[in-house]
């Protein structure tokens, strides 16, 4: 059963929060302790913060029922005493304009390669001599305790704190290897010539140099460097969608003062203020018309196919495009206040309250670290105590360390991720957010935008018909399409384009228009001329209009015949818009200037002309092709659909009849989305409910943030940039079944992710009581670390075979 929601307002309202710019965040971890640090501030009732746009978003509580009263400098002082680094962002500018150079987030990789390479390549023939160990010292210092002290720092600021994280497995891992390869090195005192090969045959046990393990710590330190240039990339990127609607604010507008029209910053306008916007132009904030009469293109805001006829007192949405008039608007709302401000918060707002799955893994390292520790610890003591000798003790509790490396760990998630993306790519999937692709196999709910999702997103003219009077009279289907087509000959307007596309098919010559002109908000008219050709009664020539319900009443006064009304009626059950086209016979059209006569509204002097209808056109969207198998694989998988979508209650539901949708969210606007979306991630019992939304324009950016999983569809009308910025997963093909597809590909990877887990951490706990035992030593260790990172990249490359279920093909 379809199930229809009304929405609620969406006024933008205030919201009592600081925003705050947190720089020094290093994990999810740092997360947690900038949120403690703000919440142990007194009078704070709220804090989030979000790690990929490194922001904190900080509700101050009411105090004795007055309002709270923000104070920056003290929550900035506590982020600061955390060990980080915070400042005030404005309410309607919430991100920092601050971008790293390349250099400081790719130089520290690309020094790190440049000195393990050599550290690595004797490796792969299982010589760890080839270097002296001066040389191997001497590369793999620098990137320790050069490139490594970030991971230092963090891994101190997490101890001082009491939680663990991945900066101090890193530490202690490659802290292991380098202090044995150092301790090894200085005990036995050997530095062998540049060349020499400590495994030749007869060389003698005595002279043999140790093993070292300087290449762990420096290509760990490295691969883990690399992860980190590539989280800072995906943080950008997601930093992009809040830019791109910032970015629809015009830097100046024209105001119209005593000296007539200044052109001034928009940060000078205020409430109140009468701007000029010209054809072409963004509305440049809320506001009222005052004056003129335009198209005004809100697709990007509202999803409404179509451009919305604006007249005086009409309501104006500040990011919209005017089409074709001049307007005269009062302003209403500035800055923060305004609707599309209103949005980028919800954006903000809901990527904040995004957890990132490295949490999970972080979690886990903070049991994880302490219990090798104490494992080494006991290893190392027990031994001694046991009467194994100091060195035996210390190379046991050294390759505890040293297998306990989190190289695996840290890759198992990754790997799967970029084998998982790869796949994806080559089918037309975009991972833009990693997140996504971890989270999506818990899908259980899919909630589709309607317009450019479902259907084509571009109106045409699915059906009209004649009245049956006019066609008694001779003129047909065919010949009422060649004059509904002659006036909109040379319009841009979407409708206009769908009757000349239709009327492109037929082999009649193009009739000629005279005296075109378009009645805003209504229609377009003009004269039509039939000449000598034959192809239509000559008594057909004269006044023609094509046009609204609205206007088709104020011209007839009487409305339509009861036969074209009712195939109006029924196109209209099922979501079309109907536009309806009059004649005006040319024996009662005068010549003689009577167009100067006509009202400014459209509308006619009584008695002036005698208008009938000829014919009625519906228009729609039709569907794409792939739009109900898509809708039939994911009730396959087990998972619900819904439509959230800002058009009419009718349109959406014959969408969602046609594709066998199962709940419909109708006539939604742009702030509510996100509002719909929070609600559909609870069930009637209360419980969680993991929902992806599918969009492809702005006015779906916040619904997409706030989903589970966000998912933007590209389509060749453009527009939705902005979408792909706030999605975590892009469809590069307005393809409808490539949403199932998606959903199969996360599953898939999920399921590497947790095998790659499980890799890493069998090698551990095998390979741990090994090395306790004496069963491992360091370099063996060394070795099973190395295998079990091979073993889960090998296991996530399986990902790469993956193609998605090829669409069935009608008969």
């Amino acid at each position: 059963m379809n199930t229809t929601l009304t929405p609620p307002s969406s006024a933008p309202h205030d919201d009592p929060a600081l925003l705050l710019a947190v720089r020094g965040m290093t994990c999810a971890a740092c997360v947690n302790r900038v949120e403690r640090a703000l919440r142990k501030v007194p009078g704070v009732a709220q804090a989030q913060v979000n790690f990929a746009t490194e922001t904190a978003s900080v509700v101050l509580a009411p105090t004795a029922g007055e309002a709270p009263v923000p104070d920056a400098a003290r929550l900035i002082a506590a982020i600061e005493a955390a060990g980080y680094h915070a400042q005030l962002q404005e309410a309607d500018h919430p991100l920092a304009d601050e971008h790293a150079s390349w250099w400081s987030v790719w130089g520290a990789v690309c020094l790190g390669a440049l000195a393990s390479v050599p550290l690595v390549l004797p490796m792969l023939w299982g010589d760890h001599h080839f270097w002296p160990a001066w040389v191997q010292f001497a590369l793999a210092t620098p990137v320790q305790f050069g490139l490594g002290a970030r991971f230092y720092r963090a891994g101190w600021a997490a101890l001082r704190d009491g939680s663990g994280n991945m900066d101090q497995l890193v530490a202690l891992g490659t802290s292991a290897a380098w202090g044995l390869s150092v301790w090894l090195w200085w005990q036995h005192g050997l530095a062998p010539a540049s060349g020499a090969h400590s495994h030749t045959v007869g060389a003698m046990p005595e002279a043999m140099p140790p093993a070292l393990y300087f290449e762990s710590s420096a290509v760990v330190i490295t691969l883990v460097l690399l992860g980190k240039a590539l989280e800072a990339r995906a943080k950008r990127q997601t930093t992009l969608a809040i830019r791109s609607l910032q970015s629809l604010r015009p830097d100046t507008v024209r105001r119209l003062g005593p000296q007539g029209e200044v052109e001034v910053p928009l940060a000078q306008v205020l409430v109140g203020d009468v701007l000029v916007v010209l054809p072409g132009a963004r509305v440049p904030s809320d506001g009222l018309v005052q004056e003129g009469s335009s198209h005004v293109d809100e697709s990007l805001l509202t999803g409404e196919p179509l451009p919305v006829a604006k007249h005086v007192g009409d309501r104006l949405t500040g990011g919209a495009i005017n089409a074709e008039g001049r307007l005269l608007m009062q302003v209403t709302a500035v800055g923060g206040q305004t609707m599309l401000a209103h949005i980028i918060r919800r954006v903000v707002e809901a990527q904040a309250s995004k957890a990132p799955i490295q949490r999970v893994v972080d979690r886990v390292s903070a049991v994880f670290v302490p219990t090798v520790l104490v494992i080494a610890l006991l290893t190392g003591v027990g031994g001694w105590l046991a009467g194994q000798g100091a060195d035996v003790a210390l190379i046991r509790a050294v390759a505890v360390l040293v297998i306990a490396c989190p190289c695996a760990l840290g890759l198992a998630t990754p790997a799967a991720i970029m084998a998982g993306t790869g796949a994806a790519a080559r089918q037309g999937i975009l991972i833009q957010d990693p997140q996504a692709l971890e989270v999506a196999h818990r899908v259980q709910l899919v909630a589709f935008d309607k317009t450019g999702t479902l259907t084509q997103g571009q109106p045409r003219l699915l059906d009209w018909a004649v009245a049956s009077a006019t066609a008694a009279t001779g003129l047909g289907r065919e010949q009422a399409l060649q004059f509904a087509a002659a006036l909109q000959r040379g319009s841009e307007h979407p409708l206009a384009l769908a009757v000349l596309a239709a009327a492109d098919t037929l082999p009649a010559e193009p009739l000629r228009v005279s005296q075109s002109r378009a009645v805003p908000g209504r229609g377009i008219e003009g004269v039509v001329s039939v000449g000598g050709s034959g192809a239509v009664p000559a008594a057909w020539a004269g006044s023609w209009c094509l046009g609204s319900p609205r206007w088709m009443q104020e011209l007839t006064g009487q409305g339509a015949p009861a036969d074209v009304a009712e195939a109006a009626a029924r196109w209209s059950a099922d979501g079309a818009t109907v536009s309806w086209l009059l004649h005006a016979p040319a024996a009662l059209h005068s010549d003689d200037g009577e167009e100067a006569d006509r009202v400014g509204d459209g509308s006619e002097p009584k008695g002036a002309r005698t208008w009938q209808v000829v014919a009625a056109l519906a228009f729609g969207d039709a569907l794409k092709p792939g739009a109900a198998q898509a809708v039939a694989r994911l009730h396959a998988l087990g998972v619900r659909t819904a439509i959230i979508s800002g058009d009419s209650h009718q349109a959406a539901q014959a969408i969602a009849r046609q594709v066998g949708i199962q709940e419909v969210i109708a006539e939604v606007l742009p702030g509510d989305k996100a509002d719909h979306i929070r609600r559909l991630q609870r069930d009637a019992q209360g419980r969680a409910v993991t929902v992806a939304m599918v969009g492809d324009g702005l006015n779906d950016a916040p619904a997409l943030a706030a989903a589970d999983i966000g998912m933007a569809m590209a389509n060749p009308q453009g527009g939705t940039d902005v979408a792909m910025q706030a999605a975590g997963i892009t469809l590069m093909r307005g393809d409808p079944l490539l949403v199932p597809a998606a959903l199969e590909v996360s599953r898939r990877t999920s399921r590497k992710i947790w095998q790659n887990l499980g890799w890493a951490f069998g090698y551990n706990v095998i390979g741990i009581p090994l090395a306790a035992l004496g069963g491992l030593n360091p370099m063996l260790a060394g070795a099973a670390m190395a295998l079990s990172s091979v073993s889960v990249v090998s296991n996530a490359l399986w990902l790469s075979r993956w193609r998605p279920q090829a669409p069935e093909r009608s008969i």
